[in-house]
């Protein structure tokens, strides 16, 4: 279990998905359903472009929640933000992941294709989403996790400092070097991916 000590407080609107662990924790089912349909999605896709796989990020999401679900009675409100929480334990358990595959190769993502999108804009898509992946991957672990944390999660530097164990200004600096490097490793495919009328 994740030392909270250090967590910072919450503030009242972010009680709701305590209030749901609470009730998990009598107990109620439903609360853990609402609570896991409204968290699960944003583990997954971040677990999914941490590790580029999957299976895995299947399996980091669902590792993570059983794990909630085992301190759910011993949860202890206004320490920390549910969803905080979880992000870090999902951090930690790709970090674990990416370090025991070190000397093996990374497998291709699929991503799931948009059956609104015409068969020529999702397969720009999926060649800019694998791009991207490839990119990603190259990072090392700590940038890759701030990169996707801050952008493509959308998270503020403070939540992810708390996620990541480490100082607001190291958050910055890993997404500045994170964004440098991934700029630069696109930049001589910005044709081949469709984004030459970009600004």
């Amino acid at each position: 279990m994740m030392d909270m000590s250090n967590s910072p407080q919450t503030a009242p609107g972010d009680d709701a998905e305590a209030a749901l662990l609470q009730r998990y924790a009598a107990g109620d089912g439903a609360a853990a359903r609402m609570l896991a349909t409204a968290l699960t999605p944003r583990l997954y896709a971040h677990a999914l472009r941490v590790l580029g796989d999957t299976a895995e990020a299947e399996d980091v999401t669902q590792d993570a929640l059983l794990r909630l679900w085992k301190i759910a009675p011993d949860w202890r409100s206004g320490e920390a933000k549910v969803s905080t929480w979880l992000y870090r334990v999902v951090a930690n358990l790709c970090t674990d992941r990416l370090r025991k595959r070190r000397s093996t190769g990374l497998d291709d993502i699929d991503e799931p294709a948009d059956t609104a999108a015409s068969v020529e804009q999702r397969m720009q898509d999926a060649a800019r989403a694998d791009a991207l992946q490839k990119a990603l991957d190259c990072l090392p672990d700590r940038q890759r996790q701030a990169v996707v944390l801050r952008h493509i999660d959308g998270l503020a530097n403070p939540e992810i400092a708390v996620i990541l164990e480490t100082g607001i200004e190291a958050v910055e600096s890993l997404t500045a070097r994170g964004k440098r490097a991934l700029t630069q490793a696109l930049a001589g495919q910005r044709d081949a991916l469709g984004y030459e009328n970009d600004g």
